[in-house]
């Protein structure tokens, strides 16, 4: 997360034909019990133009960062700038640091080349918290290509480099702030000598304490025709360090120097440049006047960095879509949601009214239930029901702190952040499309497994992921899928599977009948009753719980009825017809079977079978 924003101001004699700018917005906001602190140091040895024996910049530099034991550190960000396009890669204490972003500003002198001008920075925030109060030494910015292959700079006293860490702590013992990073790049010049930057977002609840702060570079003491800073056209100053006249020219406010070579790092305080309740100030910058000899001078300013503290005591309402459900064929959308209040200095109250709107219709409202505590946020959910006259699709917009007329009854730390869109199609549901089904052998109940992923596959001659269901409501609902298709047992006979396909934004629907059918059981010429576990039982495959209502008889070679048995009674040999020997066992011998399967599709079937111990 980038945080810290910084003024370039670029301070120069020379006459400015054209430029270019970014506009100075906000960037970031912390609101809480923060406040920033800032070091850095220079680059040149000297002011530029009061010494002209020096062209190139020094390699290194150091400064020393000091917070206070109770003070955590939040974000901490490293700016370096100079002349020339940039050099991206530079070292702090040891450790190499890569540019986030870096921004340039050209001008063009008559007569010369175009000469550029650039600032870059980096999070460093975890090397800060690593290191503590400590000495930081920057070095391994290199911009001598630039200063030596465009003798501009330096002919023009516009060479320099510096650098600059911000650090934004949080400590129980300050009040409660705003905290405001508005970062851009904007400039003035001969040609336009007044810039005017308005930052939004504000809401000052008490103007005590109120600070606005900026960083420049290349700012010159000795260069101060024409120039001011003022904000709501009061011009600020903090003499003797910075006059009235002489806003950029070479300071640092957190130590009180003026060695800060062609470098700004001030801090103005504003609590009576600034009114409770103001949601915006204007800043404005003018440069350009005559010297003392009646020659038009002026300087060439650019800003890349504004920060602003102000007390503040209120909540910031956010809201984003967790998720929603929406199924085929259904105006019905199921939306979880999440209202935050973490960018806040004051609870969030409850019942904070929430709007829903469907292409900006309002569709349906809701409120929050309890206080939302700083940092906190508050999980829910509503079933909206679409009217007829919304699209299949449409753009759905949450809203808090929305009265349903687009008025909110809370006042925020910002105002422009309460609404989310989500833009959502309705499913029309798919037909369904019925393709061959299978008939197996029944493996007993009128059950038998299947297959219902090779199935599908072969039915559509392609490899395809899908999810099955026993019916079709389970289906559109997504509930009881089953959970093993490669080895399914049918629960009824016959049975239509449902298959669901993902084809976005809804899916394909098929559908295939699954039957059970008795196939011809298979009769064993053999077995042997000794109770070894192993061909105990005259065990006909395809018959017991298959063919449930079978009746089996065994004859002995006399022809007497040994045995009667059906699907709960097998035969292991033993004899349980006649006058005698029940219960016993039968010799060894053929013995003959009647096999009547009481099935209108088979006829009864005469065998025999060999019995052996």
């Amino acid at each position: 997360m980038r945080c810290s924003k910084y003024i370039l101001l670029v301070i120069t004699l020379v006459f400015t034909t054209y430029t270019f700018s970014q506009d100075i917005e906000l960037f970031q906001q912390f609101n809480g019990r923060y406040d920033y602190t800032a070091i850095g140091n220079t680059l040149n040895p000297f002011e530029n133009n009061l010494d002209t024996s020096f062209c190139f910049p020094l390699e290194s530099s150091s400064a020393n960062l000091i917070l206070s034991g109770s003070s955590t550190v939040v974000a901490a960000y490293l700016y370096w700038a100079g002349s020339g396009t940039g050099d991206t890669s530079v070292t702090l204490n040891g450790i190499p640091f890569e540019a986030i972003d870096t921004y340039t500003v050209d001008y063009t002198e008559p007569f010369t080349d175009t000469l550029t001008y650039f600032s870059c920075y980096a999070d460093i925030t975890d090397f800060i918290i690593s290191e503590g109060n400590a000495i930081y030494e920057f070095s391994d910015l290199d911009i001598t290509d630039d200063l030596t292959n465009s003798s501009g700079f330096c002919n023009n006293r516009t060479n320099f480099a510096g650098w600059s860490i911000y650090v934004i702590y949080e400590d129980n013992a300050l009040p409660l702030n705003q905290l405001n990073l508005y970062q851009g790049l904007e400039i003035i010049n001969r040609n336009n000598q007044e810039k005017v930057i308005v930052i939004d977002n504000l809401n000052v609840i008490d103007n005590q304490g109120a600070k606005i702060g900026f960083l420049a570079w290349e700012g010159d003491n000795s260069l101060n025709y024409g120039e001011s800073l003022s904000i709501n056209d009061n011009v600020l100053s903090n003499p003797p360090l910075n006059l009235s006249d002489n806003a950029f020219n070479g300071t640092n406010s957190f130590t009180n120097s003026n060695m800060y070579y062609n470098c700004d790092l001030d801090v103005y305080n504003i609590q009576d440049n600034i009114n409770i309740g103001d949601t915006n100030a204007t800043i404005k910058m003018t440069t350009g006047g005559l010297d003392e000899f009646g020659i038009f001078r002026a300087d060439l300013i650019i800003i890349n960095n504004i920060v602003t503290v102000l007390n503040s005591q209120l909540p910031d309402a956010t809201i984003a879509v967790d998720d929603y459900n929406i199924n085929c064929g259904d105006r019905t959308v199921i939306v979880d949601y999440t209202v935050f209040n973490t960018n806040s200095t004051d609870p969030l109250p409850a019942n904070t009214p929430i709007a829903f709107y469907a292409d900006g219709i309002l569709i349906d409202q809701s409120q929050t239930q309890n206080d939302i505590p700083i940092g906190a946020s508050e999980m829910s959910n509503i079933t909206l029901m679409l009217p007829v006259a919304i699209a299949d699709t449409f753009l759905l917009t949450l809203a808090v702190d929305d009265d349903g007329t687009g008025n909110g009854i809370v006042i925020e730390t910002n105002e422009n952040n309460n609404i989310t869109n989500e833009l959502m199609q309705l499913l029309v549901v798919p037909p369904v499309q019925t393709l061959p089904g299978q008939i197996t052998c029944n493996e007993g109940f009128n059950a038998a497994t299947f297959n219902l992923v090779e199935l599908l596959q072969i039915a559509l001659e392609t490899d395809v992921e899908a999810e099955f269901y026993e019916t079709l409501t389970d289906l559109e609902v997504n509930e009881n899928e089953i959970i093993n298709p490669e080895d399914y047992s049918n629960s009824s006979n016959p049975i239509i599977i449902y298959a669901k396909i993902d084809n976005p934004p809804c899916y394909d629907i098929y559908a295939f009948e699954l039957a059970v059918e008795n196939c011809p059981p298979y009769v064993p010429q053999g077995f042997s009753p000794n109770d070894d576990n192993k061909n105990d039982w005259f065990n006909i495959q395809g018959l017991y719980d298959i063919f449930e209502n079978h009746e089996l008889k065994i004859f002995n070679r006399y022809g007497t009825l040994i045995f009667e048995g059906n699907n709960d009674k097998k035969w292991y040999g033993r004899i349980n017809r006649g006058l005698n020997n029940h219960g016993k066992l039968v010799p060894v011998g053929t013995y003959f079977y009647i096999l009547n399967p009481n099935d209108a599709n088979y006829l009864p079937q005469v065998g025999w079978v060999y019995v052996n111990y």
